[in-house]
């Protein structure tokens, strides 16, 4: 059973950064997809970044592009991002997830199998 353990997250003030952690175990991971979605009061989960495990592809959201990078240690089978340049629009809980394939449409929550339970962010103002 795939297990996603997320980290690091906190408060913040507007313009500073932070850097989240998700510990991945369970499988194998060389053909998977792994991501970060995150969720603000009263909001759909929403896409914020994705990367292949095997080739490192990464893909991001319009809204993260140039201030946040994801990455990932695979002798620790772990994922990082690193926000930066934080604003309190980032403010939401932040979720490490994981499909069992690469390509297509990383973006679409639906076809992440496996959850974290979450990490607060709060940027404030």
């Amino acid at each position: 059973q795939v297990q996603l353990v997320e980290s690091g997250g906190g408060l913040v003030q507007a313009g500073g950064s932070l850097r989240l952690s998700c510990a991945a175990s369970g499988r194998t991971f060389s053909s998977y997809t792994l991501g970060w979605f995150r969720q603000a009061p009263g909001k759909e989960r929403e896409f914020v970044t994705a990367i292949s495990w095997s080739r490192g592809s990464t893909y991001y959201a319009d809204s993260v592009k140039g201030r946040f990078i994801i990455s990932r240690d695979n002798a620790k089978n772990t994922m990082f991002l690193q926000m930066n340049s934080l604003k309190p629009e980032d403010t939401a809980v932040y979720y490490c997830a994981a499909r069992p394939f690469n390509g297509g449409t990383y973006y679409l929550k639906t076809e992440y199998y496996y959850w974290g339970q979450g990490t607060q962010v709060t940027v404030s103002s």
